[in-house]
Parts: structure tokens; C-alpha cells; sequence
């Protein structure tokens, strides 16, 4: 009899390169190990990097998410757990865009967050990391729509999609509150370097986020070879090529 680990390997051999090829828009984040609340995002059309910025973590770093693949990991790496301030690291599907305008022409999905769209916490609720208009039920949940700009513009990361008990819930790409605050388990960046990887994203091009810590980064370029990291921020700003 074949061992199950052998099976499961020989599968994920078979289905990821599938995976791989139909991403044609990655955005990787960088950081320098599991601790650290600051790291470099890079936007991927196929090989050509698009944006690039420096971005805010979360206070705690990062934790092993649910994501489309398990990744290779130490068993003494912390994972992703709701409250733990830390940000998810692998591999997730950026679904829709949301904001506070009405109306939008970006090539995503996009969600009007209104005074009631909430996104629930709980993760004892049947809604556990959905957005839902809040009934008045909800023990612990968080507003979508702000009374700050954090919110004006951003990206659902399809961590833990399906909602995993206490695994961790409510990730988005956002507006940083400032460039050195970091993020209750978010991805913050500055509003200039949102606004235009939100104008970039397609759904016909299978846009994903890559997040890991550095000592990842041999095993995602064998995954993903167009993938050419460059560690130094341009000047701290977004980098933007002619297209």
C-alpha cells in the first residue's frame, strides 16, 4: 500500500503547477522573519513588477494562515490564531475589493461598505468571517465602514475561508494609519500604492497574495520562477514602471 503522505505529495505535484500558471497577478510580501511588523510588497503582472512599497504587519508579526496550499513550515512557527495580532503568511486568493464609494469600475468584485456592513470576529457565530449587515445579534465583529480612512479603499484576502474555529478571521489589504503603525493582523500600506494595485487587479487574471517570512522565499521562487525579489524599498515608496 502507497503511504498517504506519498499520495497527498504526488497530488499537490499534480494540481499546484495548475494553480500556478492561472495566477498571472502576484502580490508578495516579504519579511524579514516570523517578528517583525514591516515588510516589502511587490506586485507581479506575469514577470513585471508593477508596484512596490514598503507595508505594515501586524504588531506580532507573522503566523502560518489557511490559505490555497500548505507551504513547508518548522512545527516551532506560530500559526494564525483570531486575536493574535499577527498577520497570515502563505498563499490566498484576493476575491473582492471594498470601500467607501458607492460605486466602482475596478475588474474585482466590489462591496460598498455601508454605516451597518460588518465583518464578524466570533468565531462562535454561523457568520465567523463574513461580511453580513449587522442585525443587532452579533457578539464581536468589526465595522466596515470606519470613522477613519483606514477602510476607504481594500482587498479581502480569502484566509481561512472556511472559517475554521478560532483560526483567525476579517483580513484585508488597507490604508495604513500612519507608515510605522502596524496592523491587528492586516496588510496596511500607503493610500497612493492601494489605490493603484486596486486598479490593476483582475479577476480573469487570478490575482493572489504570496505572504511569508523570508526563509520562505527559496521554496516559493522553485514554485513561482518569475518571481524576482528585490529586498530594498525605492526610497520607501511606491515603485511604478511605465505600462
Amino acid at each position: 500500500m502507497v503511504p498517504y503522505f506519498m499520495i497527498k505529495s504526488f497530488l499537490i505535484l499534480i494540481i499546484f503547477p495548475i494553480f500556478l500558471f492561472s495566477s498571472q497577478q502576484i502580490i508578495l510580501v516579504v519579511a524579514d522573519d516570523f517578528n517583525t511588523n514591516k515588510a516589502i510588497l511587490q506586485f507581479f503582472e506575469d514577470d513585471k513588477v508593477l508596484v512596490k512599497a514598503e507595508v505594515n504587519l501586524g504588531t506580532n508579526g507573522l503566523g502560518w494562515g489557511i490559505g490555497e496550499i500548505e507551504l513547508l513550515h518548522k512545527s516551532n512557527e506560530a500559526l494564525k490564531y483570531e486575536g493574535d495580532k499577527k498577520s497570515p503568511a502563505g498563499i490566498f486568493k484576493l476575491t473582492d475589493i471594498f470601500g467607501y464609494s458607492y460605486e466602482s469600475n475596478y475588474k474585482l468584485p466590489y462591496l460598498h461598505a455601508s454605516k451597518n456592513l460588518i465583518c464578524v470576529d466570533d468565531s462562535d457565530s454561523n457568520f465567523y468571517n463574513a461580511i453580513i449587515e449587522a442585525n443587532g445579534n452579533e457578539k464581536s465583529f468589526e465595522f466596515m465602514k470606519r470613522s477613519d480612512y483606514q477602510y476607504k479603499y481594500g482587498i479581502f484576502v480569502a484566509h481561512n475561508k472556511n472559517a475554521k474555529r478560532q483560526r483567525g478571521s476579517c483580513i484585508f489589504l488597507h490604508i495604513q494609519k500612519d507608515v510605522n503603525s502596524s496592523t491587528a493582523g492586516c496588510t496596511s500600506m500607503d493610500e497612493y500604492s492601494l489605490k493603484k494595485i486596486i486598479s490593476l487587479l483582475d479577476k480573469n487574471k487570478n490575482p493572489i497574495l504570496i505572504q511569508i517570512p523570508k526563509s520562505s522565499l527559496k521554496e516559493i521562487q522553485k514554485l513561482y520562477p518569475q518571481l524576482k525579489f528585490n529586498r530594498r524599498p525605492h526610497h520607501h515608496q511606491t515603485y511604478l514602471p511605465s505600462l
